[in-house]
């Protein structure tokens, strides 16, 4: 089978060509420039329908190939700019029915990772995908691609050209900002981390106030390309120790950054995990991902019928079945005296004045510059500490805090026997999974009650001892009478659950909810207010419905 792909879902026209084998017989696109500001959804649109005509004849042309020598026409079903995609998929229907071929649309970040994984021979790899319009860490669970990860408002690609607009360096701003950070030297900028997701926006804000300041634009450019970068790696990172996986993969137009590969490669390796980067072509946008995806689709599920070709452009990963993807049986061997391995840190067994413990140690990450390590590294080790004392007076089960060394960033605690959340929450009889899940919304109303966030609670940062919940890993902790931080502590947990089996998670999480509003002692926070917050943090995300 041979299959045209076309990609149009933002400043990007693409045309590929590939068989059933994998092989890639063509690739034709053209991008658009703008004279001044952003991508105007309109004038992507006229981009997409002057070019895709005669990218379809060079793409053939390439291929050695007549149109009539195509037996499937895939094009770009979302996520991306609305006018775009319907000018691609009024293109991809017309070819269709003048070629009397089957049509199939396709998701366009999957795309990416399919692509991605075919160009490097990577099988089940983390994979950070990152471009204009998307910033989002990806690995196949239970018969999906998950979210693990994602911006909760803008995309990296985003932040760099809008910094690039606002301090006239033009568009695209990525390129520009790359180059002037070679000269540039670190300037103190927020750094964001929700868990595993992430935020640009008061960074890009931060960093336009230091340019009105007259702030040397190098510096501003350095610094912020090692914050964003630096919070993009660790959230990446974050994924491979929850799923320990052992392979890892930058996709996506700002891959193209060489200091955000050389990120990437450094903490893959210092996390005992392979490093895949695919040829750059197939990094950006183009069509050869959409006609690779479009075959791997038809082989499970045919072609569209012609009323269900609409586009959707709030497409998420995460709601496509991908059942021609298997899930890898390596996971990453640690040495022998790391007990287990986090995005923050190593995990050793020790003993505390003839009991039991570990050693939580904070070791340095070299893929960060020594300014915001050392920083990252101090704080959260001190918040940790403070947080596993002031827990256990909330009544929270936690383990019990034997010393602290702010000076190596380590932590001696109490080793807790048990199994991790992640590993047993399938296995669990209806009435044990019912009894836990309140458990760990009662707990977690408990530390709420006193505004104390957690600010990770994966599956991952929760041990059930004898049924128990006991809750580990404090170190994005803080403060906070927010109901709003409070909300995103819940989803974060939401999230982590989903990401392992979609179908019991609602109902896991739905008991969570009737645990938390029993130990928290507010008559006004009811569960349906507390779910309303919820759905509204989440709707800020990049598309979500």
């Amino acid at each position: 089978m041979i299959c045209l792909g076309i990609e149009g879902t933002a400043e990007k026209t693409g045309v590929g060509i590939v068989d059933s084998d994998g092989n890639i017989l063509a690739l034709a696109g053209k991008q658009l420039f703008p004279k001044i500001g952003g991508i105007h959804p309109r004038e992507a649109s006229e981009h997409h329908a002057k070019w895709i005509p005669k990218l379809i004849i060079e793409a053939c042309t390439k291929a050695n190939l007549e149109l009539k020598d195509i037996d499937l026409v895939s094009f770009s079903k979302g996520p991306g700019l609305g006018p775009a995609l319907r000018t691609v998929a009024t293109a991809s229907r017309t070819l269709a029915l003048s070629l009397n071929k089957p049509i199939i649309g396709v998701n366009h970040c999957i795309a990416h990772v399919e692509i991605g994984k075919l160009d490097t021979g990577a099988i089940d790899p983390v994979s950070l995908y990152v471009s204009g319009g998307n910033s989002q860490i990806i690995a196949y669970e239970y018969g999906r691609y998950r979210i693990f990860g994602e911006t909760l408002d803008i995309a990296i690609g985003n932040c760099l050209d809008q910094f690039g607009r606002e301090t006239n360096l033009g568009h695209p701003g990525g390129p520009i900002v790359e180059e002037l950070a070679k000269d540039g030297k670190y300037i103190d900028l927020p750094y964001s981390v929700k868990g595993m997701d992430l935020s640009f926006s008061g960074l890009l804000t931060a960093s336009i106030r230091e340019y009105q300041k007259n702030i040397a634009i190098e510096d501003i450019c350095y610094s912020l390309q090692e914050t964003a970068f630096s919070m993009l790696v660790e959230v990446t990172e974050r994924a491979l120790a929850h799923t320990k996986k052992d392979e890892v993969m930058l996709c996506g137009g700002v891959a193209a950054n060489k200091r955000l590969r050389e990120m990437l490669a450094i903490m893959a390796e210092e996390h005992y995990a392979e490093f895949h980067i695919p040829k750059m072509e197939y990094c950006g946008d183009n069509g050869a991902m959409i006609a690779l995806l479009g075959i791997l689709t038809y082989n499970i599920y045919g072609p569209d019928k012609l009323e269900d070709t609409n586009v959707i452009q709030r497409f998420r990963t995460d709601e496509v079945d991908v059942p021609w993807v298997h899930t890898s049986k390596n996971k990453i061997n640690l040495p022998n005296d790391i007990i287990a391995k986090g995005a923050e840190s190593d995990i050793y067994l020790s003993t505390w004045m003839n009991e039991e413990a570990v050693i939580k140690k904070r070791n340095p990450k070299h893929y960060r510059i020594e300014e915001i390590d050392n920083k990252i590294r101090k704080s959260r080790t001190k918040k940790e500490a403070k947080l596993l004392s002031n827990v256990k007076k909330a009544g929270v089960r936690s383990p019990i805090l034997y010393d602290v060394d702010l000076k190596e960033k380590v932590i001696i605690m109490e080793s807790v026997e048990g199994s991790l959340l992640k590993d047993v929450i399938g296995d669990l009889q209806e009435k044990d999974e019912r009894n836990i899940s309140i458990a760990i919304g009662h707990q977690i109303g408990l530390m709420h009650q006193l505004n104390m966030i957690h600010g990770d609670i994966t599956s991952s940062n929760i041990i059930l001892h004898n049924n128990n919940p006991v809750f580990i890993d404090f170190g994005l902790g803080k403060y906070s009478d927010l109901i709003e931080d409070k909300c995103v502590d819940l989803l974060v947990l939401k999230k982590s659950l989903q990401s392992m089996d979609y179908k019991i998670s609602n109902g896991i999480f739905n008991n969570i909810l009737d645990g938390y509003v029993n130990s928290y002692c507010d008559e006004d926070l009811t569960k349906d207010k507390i779910m309303d917050k919820i759905a509204e943090i989440q709707k800020r995300g990049r598309y979500t419905h």
